[in-house]
């Protein structure tokens, strides 16, 4: 037997076997109590049948030679159910219906009921004994009789057996209801939503549940806080002191003339910015994680997506710089305008350190809102492609950069609703990385 997971299913078919025993019980029940009042009615008839001819059959036996065996002539051709004969005090039939069998008739019949194999018998005695009617009626009359009453039992049966599996299928599901809900309240929650699960009117059982977990997002809310709090509070920290250090060493490049100096004064600075942008980097990822990233007001992501390519064409070197391919017409997204600017951001910096020399990058945004951001270089392996997501984690490049980049677009695209896909080759070509995200639209 298939074992059943869901707890709709398991509460569907225990109910549906539950009732389906009912009916059949009851049913049987009824067949039982129908049969025992089938059977005493049958007896009164034959009964009162015989006590309905006897007298007749004494008027027409009188004044007659008993040594005949007369029958009663039958008024029109017919299949006899009940038969009977008259016998006198030595056993002779004198009297019998036109279809009766005496062969039938056992020859000590005790007044009342008896039975054989095949009939159930009535004997009743008149004149002191000296006449006794018998009446014979097959067993196959009752038998038949009672399937045809079974049958009138088990259509109902077969019709409302799959009609109540069918009700209680829906009245489970209904009943269910709640948990579904409270299921999907749970689903929409996330890194970006941990609001506590609405107050609705519940099910006693179901109140503890959406209690726990409202308990479980507050502390893991707190704890994210707590975590992207002191990311954000690092690298705001870090910026000032590095910013001085940096404008130290600048000055100090400018003072010297000492080349040994000015070397190590060089890998000081490449160090102070690599650090500046890392700063910049873990700051833009708590926001991501932790921050609004859908907009109240829907906005039109195509002036965002310009601006922020047009600035990143100004600081880009001639042979790097970007391409921009614009829909026809506007965007509408519910994504924050700060966080949109942040991912486009990232994404095309990212195509830009890492793509080949000479290859240009493309950015595209349809209609449906589909955003990519392509560049040329060596097929990147599925096995690395997955992690490059991951914090800090790089491809194979020499390039600078934090390996922050593609992971605060994929906590953007997260916490947004949607999520970045990553291609290489590109789409359409042999070789090339390709950035995808769906934009949430209005």
């Amino acid at each position: 037997m298939i074992a059943l997971r869901s707890l709709q299913a398991r509460l569907a078919f225990a109910l549906s076997v539950g009732l389906a025993l009912v009916w059949a019980t009851a049913a049987g029940t009824a067949y039982t109590v129908m049969r025992h009042e089938m059977d005493e009615v049958f007896d009164s008839a034959i009964q009162e049948t015989a006590q309905r001819i006897l007298p007749l059959a004494v008027m027409e036996i009188i004044d007659r030679d008993p040594d005949d065996l007369q029958r009663v002539a039958s008024v029109r051709p017919h299949d006899e159910l009940l038969t009977y004969v008259v016998r006198d005090e030595t056993g002779t039939v004198i009297l019998a219906s036109h279809d009766a069998d005496p062969a039938i008739f056992p020859a000590e019949a005790p007044p009342g009921f008896s039975m054989t194999p095949a009939h159930r018998i009535y004997a009743e005695p008149a004149l002191q004994g000296s006449l006794t009617i018998l009446l014979a009626e097959p067993w196959s009359v009752r038998r038949e009789a009672a399937h045809e009453a079974a049958e009138a039992l088990a259509m109902p049966l077969a019709l409302l057996i799959p009609f109540s599996f069918g009700g209680v299928w829906l009245l489970v599901r209904t009943g269910m209801r709640p948990i579904r809900r409270l299921c999907g309240d749970i689903e929409a929650r996330g890194t970006g939503d941990l609001t506590p699960l609405p107050a609705r009117s519940m099910p006693s059982e179901i109140e503890p549940i959406a209690a726990a977990v409202n308990h479980l997002m507050e502390r893991l809310r707190r704890t994210l806080e707590a975590e992207r709090s002191f990311t954000a509070n690092s690298a705001h920290e870090l910026r000032t002191p590095i910013a001085g250090a940096l404008a130290q060493t600048q000055r100090l490049l400018a003072e010297t003339e000492d080349e040994r100096v000015t070397a190590r004064a060089r890998q000081i600075e490449t160090t102070l910015k690599t650090l500046a942008r890392l700063a910049e980097k873990l700051m833009q990822l708590a926001k991501a994680e932790g921050g609004r990233l859908l907009a109240e007001t829907p906005v039109d992501a195509v002036p965002i997506v310009r601006l922020v390519c047009e600035d990143l064409v100004r600081a880009a070197a001639p042979d790097r710089r970007p391409t921009w391919e614009p829909p026809a017409g506007p965007v509408v997204t519910r994504m924050d305008p700060d966080a949109l600017s942040i991912l486009v951001r990232n994404l095309v910096e990212n195509a830009l350190k890492h793509g080949a020399v000479g290859d240009p990058v493309t950015i595209r945004l349809d209609p449906d809102g589909r955003l990519t951001v392509t560049n040329g270089g060596p097929v990147v392996p599925p096995d690395r492609l997955v992690r490059l997501v991951r914090p800090f984690e790089r491809g194979s490049t020499t390039a600078d950069g934090t390996g922050l980049g593609l992971a605060i677009v994929d906590a953007i695209a997260r916490g947004a609703g949607t999520r970045l896909v990553l291609h290489s080759p590109a789409p359409g070509r042999t070789v090339g990385f390709a950035a995808e995200v769906r934009l949430r639209l209005a």
